[in-house]
């Protein structure tokens, strides 16, 4: 969920400033009419992008292949599956979402009746990162539309075979005053924040992240922000050595690693070390091959999204190397392909700039630990990540770190899949993110949350001046008995 905004000016034609502004006002016409649409008219709108997502799901695999060399399988698992199941968790409780919800009342407020009513935002923006750029776009879209919302969609210009699809998607879908789509650069971004949107739902890096909630201040807008950081993982003495590594090496080199849950590092108990590092490298060289050549081949393995995110790790790597780090496994690099092998570092220094910035990509440091308190310190002198895992059997210790650490989610013993949980806040803390998505969560997320007080009988009017010496001792009593 990485995201960066390019400096050249190339717009889609139809990105103007007069065209962004008319889509907006139509949207904003048409608002009230969409806020009105009942569970089954929210979810028809739903299923319509479902029976599109089966339709075009070779054209989805295709233009992911395109832009990045994203294995088909690897789409379907991380791209189309997680939207559908989105959907498939939206039609099964919208309803139940969409109902006021009755509360009681506190003692002050007896003989009144209450509820929260959920409405809709209004007009939304959604800003698409790159990296999974059906996922990360169509995911909040699902919740937009459930809480009855018009959308206006940003995609990432830095994969244009999967922005321009996303944009035939939607507009084979849905008239422009429900969802609009938008491809362009920075300057496109910007016309589109000037806007005086109900909510933006921004999913990229901490330093848009600001100026996302800037230009949101503008306006007062609400803000959904999905970042990133720096997500540590710690694997105890006391861990299943085979299935920590296992689910580690998933979780960091799916999608090349460029993944804002990927385990950015591993902290590792010093007296399992060697045991973890040998049985890390035997899984890589089994699942993606024993050598450079076979890896390089390897067509169930991603590549970086473009030059200056291959430079730039290319640039991690050597600085780490350069201070002493050893690689253990990988290493290779090639531009032609934008290619940067599954690689595991050891002894990386603190001041390396892979451990001051987050990696996004494939390179592993691992760090031996022996006291789980100063692993524990470390993470909490660190800006709060977007996740933290925790690998082992020791009950004790894996509460000692959940319990003394702030992230915005957590996995034991697995790594990245606590995205996938419909019934689980998706978010970040701070600079790892604002606010959740996923299931009710994002449905809340574009929703308003409406008191509503009726009076039944309540005796509140007792309390109204004049303040005779009668009405001020009962106001005495209320705050004595009340308070």
């Amino acid at each position: 969920m990485h995201s960066e905004w390019t400096k050249n000016t190339s717009l889609h034609p139809g990105a103007t400033a007069d065209a962004l502004q008319d889509v907006f006002r139509r949207q904003q016409v048409f608002a009230p009419t969409f806020r009105a649409t009942t569970t089954a008219e929210r979810l028809a709108r739903l299923q319509k992008l479902r029976q599109a997502l089966a339709a075009h799901r070779t054209d989805i695999q295709q233009a992911a292949a395109a832009d990045f060399g994203k294995p088909a399988p690897e789409v379907e698992l991380s791209e189309i599956f997680p939207v559908l199941h989105e959907i498939t968790h939206a039609r099964r409780h919208l309803g139940k979402w969409m109902r006021p919800v009755s509360v009681r009342p506190t003692l002050a407020m007896l003989g009144t009746k209450a509820q929260i009513r959920y409405e809709p935002k209004g007009v939304c923006l959604i800003i698409s990162p790159w990296n999974y750029p059906f996922n990360l776009t169509f995911g909040p879209l699902v919740s937009a539309i459930a809480a009855g919302n018009t959308v206006i969609i940003k995609p990432s210009e830095l994969t244009p075979h999967c922005s321009r699809l996303i944009r035939q998607i939607v507009e084979e879908l849905y008239p422009a005053e429900e969802v609009a789509v938008f491809e362009g650069d920075a300057e496109v971004a910007r016309m589109l924040l000037e806007l005086p949107f109900n909510h933006i739902f921004f999913t990229g890096n901490p330093a848009i992240g600001r100026i996302v909630m800037r230009a949101a201040a503008e306006h007062l807008s609400s803000v959904t922000l999905e970042l990133g950081g720096k997500s540590p993982a710690i694997v105890d003495e006391s861990a299943d050595l085979d299935s920590t590594v296992h689910n580690l090496v998933w979780g960091k080199f799916t999608n090349a690693g460029q993944t804002c849950i990927a385990p950015d590092h591993v902290y590792v108990h010093e007296r399992i070390r060697e045991a973890f590092i040998g049985k890390t490298v035997e899984h890589i060289r089994r699942v993606f091959g024993r050598d450079e050549q076979t890896q390089r081949e390897n067509h169930d393995y991603c590549r970086i999204v473009n030059e200056r995110h291959f430079q730039r790790l290319c640039g991690l790597l050597a600085d780490a190397t350069r201070r002493g780090a050893k690689i253990v496994t990988g290493g290779a690099t090639h531009a032609e392909d934008r290619y940067i092998a599954p690689t595991v570092l050891t002894g990386v220094p603190a001041d390396a700039a892979m451990m001051q910035e987050e990696i996004f990509g494939p390179l592993l440091p691992i760090l031996p630990f022996a006291d789980l308190d100063a692993v524990v310190r470390a993470i909490g002198a660190r800006p709060k990540p977007l996740a933290l895992y925790v690998f082992g059997r020791d009950r004790g210790r894996i509460e000692k770190v959940l319990g003394s650490t702030s992230a915005g989610g957590s996995c034991i013993n697995h790594s990245v899949v606590q995205f996938l949980h419909g019934n689980l806040p998706f978010g970040g803390i701070n600079n790892s993110g604002l606010g959740n998505a996923h299931g009710f969560f994002g449905f809340r997320a574009f929703s308003h949350e409406r008191a509503v007080l009726a009076d039944r009988f309540s005796i509140t009017h007792w309390l109204y001046p004049p303040y005779t010496p009668w009405v001020k001792s009962l106001i005495r009593l209320t705050s004595r008995f009340f308070a």
